[in-house]
């Protein structure tokens, strides 16, 4: 549907199986809208053949966003297909709006979706001035690209209380980069501030794979995390620290949790 202009569609039929079927004024049916719950529907165009987007998982996405009023697509206010580059977000942390959050979960890799998203799943009466106006209804075109993972090794496993998402949560770190299978250069160590790194799981407060590696672990664990460039800083990096495309090698200590 990415870069086709929709016809006008006059009347929508609910159906028993929570199927909208939409129409236009000859009465041929164009599209077909599955409604996930009140305000959020969607229509796969394409279905991927890799995993499913689970409620939590971390994915790469490419997207169009669209304007959408009185049944047809308005005027397009984003796209990371114009930009040339996916964008990487977890779901099920309130860090995208509902409508996303709730909206890609069960794609497959490869697959393709447009979501219907209404204001109480999108930026509601407030919008998001100046390119969402208040109250909107949005139409996006996603493409799941990818769900990168981390891979982590338990070096000792702790007996304490279970690091979840919204806890804060002390790590002691050491970071390398990881070149050719091995550790490069140190880049940065919580040794050096003579403190362990307090921060707040799964609240963006730090690289993707940090949140990925530390959600489930036991207070006193060690492990060694690998974390691959989508979900560490990117394509950009962090010069002059962190090269573009860097995978980088962490050992991480979890060492307390306020509150547990």
């Amino acid at each position: 549907m990415q870069g086709k202009k929709f016809v006008a569609m006059v009347a929508c039929l609910a159906l028993a199986s929570g199927l909208t079927a939409c129409l236009n004024q000859d009465g041929a049916q164009k599209l077909a809208f599955i409604e996930i719950e009140p305000g959020l529907s969607y229509v796969d165009s394409l279905v991927g053949e890799g995993a499913s987007a689970g409620a939590t998982d971390f994915v790469l996405v490419h997207y169009t966003g669209w304007l959408y009023s009185e049944g047809e697509r308005g005027e397009e206010f984003d796209s990371s297909v114009k930009r040339g580059e996916p964008i990487g977000l977890p779901l099920g942390r309130g860090l995208v709006i509902p409508g996303w959050d709730k909206g890609l979960v069960g794609m497959k890799i490869g697959g393709k979706r447009t979501l219907l998203i209404e204001p109480n799943m999108g930026y509601g009466e407030q919008g998001r001035l100046p390119v969402i106006p208040p109250n909107s209804t949005l139409m996006f075109d996603i493409e799941l690209v990818e769900m990168p993972r981390v891979d982590l090794e338990i070096l000792s496993e702790g007996d304490g209380p279970m690091a979840e998402l919204g806890d804060q949560v002390s790590v002691e770190y050491t970071g390398w980069l990881w070149e050719n299978g091995a550790k490069g250069e140190e880049f940065d160590s919580s040794t050096r501030n003579g403190r362990p790194y307090l921060f707040a799981l799964g609240r963006g407060r730090v690289i993707p794979g940090w949140d990925m590696a530390i959600k489930g672990m036991k207070t006193g664990t060690k492990a060694v995390v690998i974390i691959p460039p989508e979900l560490a800083y990117g394509e950009q990096g962090r010069p002059p620290v962190i090269p573009p495309a860097a995978t980088l090698c962490f050992e991480i200590e979890l060492v307390g949790i306020e509150g547990k």
